[in-house]
């Protein structure tokens, strides 16, 4: 296709995803054309291209601006051309919000099914890279856990990596992370991402001001992030319980959940305070209760340890007030309590270790509070933590245990697509590169499975396999392991928050 072709198609599914209306095309179509330097315009017909979308249309088109010496050749700079192309068939943040509350005043489903399809056809959500992810279900003893092979995120060239390791060190910096409201429309650099595509949502929690986003690589239906209008640190507390079950009361399709606030069970940004959402059914909120008990101080709150790798309390009640008390006092609890016996300290010195992972959601008209107690203490056996993968599984996943693998969903690093074909030649019997890492793991899956492994189902029982690995990483980050001694230890502590 000519340049001209490319523009007219992308403007044809602008108009078709109603992103702009007729009175817009003329408008959108000069906007391209300037981004490409081009001073004229004749239109040629776009039948030829009919089976290409959104995202393969900027493909095209940034290409033509890296051959034509338009945009640098380099990942950020593509990037940032690729969103000013699609800036101009959004509407302003104003606009956008008004037919959001406008949407929502009929039903909040619909509000939030058009800012989510919005966020996609401006390729904001960048849906085309997503599709490269290798993602299946996987059955264990807590249900079907979620896996992910996470090959969204393209690498950075090493001329880019050489760049942004030589620019100079700012001390302050705009927008300050990449969570900041100043984020949206703002048009990238060299180390930051583009986001003239971008929009959010304004909401109020708790008399605070909070933003409602997508994220850009969604690890699961309708992936959102909730951020504070202001950067401030992240912090586990009641007004953040509140806010959470506030979030759901507004959006009930959705859940709401925060990562912890230490580091090592924290998540990857602790220094703005926000949340995560979405509109799915993760395997822990489908977990069943095992073990009821009870909180008298508290009117209408039935709480339970749920059956699940990690520690995890669960509170329901009809008044959010009772139950945001509850959680209140069981994170001031949990973070004084120790129990040796089970490698349990609160403090190191003046170092706490506590804390907890909130997830909060509606169910049958109530109020649901999932907390799953966190602690980040290290020993010599342990360097990367106590209650953090061990060693053993380190060839699966060593990094941090946030929210979204709390809840059961895997994700796991690139390297894996590569390494577990040679897994799977190995365990046939095929010429293989196995990484030594993974060598004890197919030699226990050998013993275990044997000549029951065929080309048909070795796929198949390696990701099984890896399932059960994850099933294991998570206990790893349980506080309360689910032995008989940790389970007694788990039910010692419940039993004595009501201070009987």
């Amino acid at each position: 296709m000519s340049i001209f072709q490319t523009v007219d198609l992308l403007v044809e599914k602008g108009l078709k995803a109603g992103l702009i209306t007729e009175e817009d095309e003329v408008y959108a179509r000069n906007r391209v054309l300037a981004l490409l330097d081009l001073e004229d315009y004749r239109a040629e017909g776009t039948s030829e291209g009919d089976n290409l979308q959104i995202p393969d249309l900027l493909e095209a088109l940034t290409e033509y601006a890296v051959e034509e010496g338009i945009v640098d050749d380099l990942f950020d700079k593509k990037e940032i051309f690729s969103a000013e192309v699609m800036n101009s068939f959004i509407a302003r943040p104003s606009v956008i919000n008004a037919e959001f509350f406008s949407r929502y005043q009929r039903n909040p489903e619909e509000a939030t099914d058009y800012f989510y399809q919005l966020s996609q056809d401006s390729n904001y959500i960048q849906t085309k890279r997503i599709k490269q992810n290798i993602s299946y279900k996987a059955p264990t003893e807590y249900g079907e856990l979620d896996i992910t092979i996470n090959l969204s995120k393209p690498e950075k060239d090493p001329k880019q990596i050489a760049m942004e390791r030589a620019m100079p060190k700012k001390d302050e910096k705009y927008p300050q992370c990449l969570l900041c409201v100043e984020n949206e429309g703002y048009a990238g650099r060299i180390g930051h991402p583009a986001r003239a595509n971008h929009r959010m949502i304004r909401l109020n929690l708790g008399d605070r001001d909070y933003m409602l986003q997508y994220s850009p690589y969604v690890y699961y239906n309708e992936h959102s992030i909730i951020l504070s209008k202001e950067h401030r640190p992240m912090e586990i507390n009641k007004d953040g319980f509140r806010r959470l079950l506030q979030f759901v009361h507004q959006f009930p399709h959705y859940f709401a959940g925060s990562n912890a606030d230490l580091p090592i069970v924290g998540g990857s940004i602790l220094s703005h305070d926000h949340y995560q959402g979405g509109r799915y059914d993760f395997a822990m909120a489908k977990a069943e209760s095992e073990y009821g008990f009870s909180l008298k101080r508290f009117r209408g709150v039935e709480a339970s340890i749920v059956k699940w790798p990690m520690s995890v309390i669960r509170l329901s009640a009809d008044e959010m007030d009772s139950l945001v008390e509850a959680a209140d006092d069981i994170l001031a609890q949990w973070k004084g309590y120790s129990d040796p016996e089970v490698d349990i300290l609160a403090h190191s010195g003046d170092t706490p270790h506590n804390t907890i992972t909130p997830i909060a959601r509606m169910r049958d008209g109530r109020y649901e509070l999932d907390l799953v107690l966190r602690n980040n203490r290290t020993n010599d056996e342990h360097p990367m933590g106590i209650f953090h993968p061990h060693a053993d599984v380190h060839h699966i996943k060593k990094e941090n245990i946030g929210l979204i693998e709390v809840m059961g969903l895997a994700v796991l690093p690139a390297r894996l697509k590569a390494e577990l074909q040679e897994v799977e030649n190995a365990l046939l019997g095929n010429e293989n590169n196995v990484n030594d890492i993974h060598l004890p793991w197919v030699e226990d899956m050998k013993a275990r499975h044997g000549s029951d492994i065929n080309k048909e189902n070795v796929t198949t029982i390696v990701r099984q396999e890896l399932g059960h690995k994850f099933s294991r990483v998570l206990e790893d980050a349980g506080v309360f392991k689910r032995d008989d001694k940790g389970m007694e230890a788990f039910k010692k502590f419940v039993d004595g928050l009501d201070g009987e």
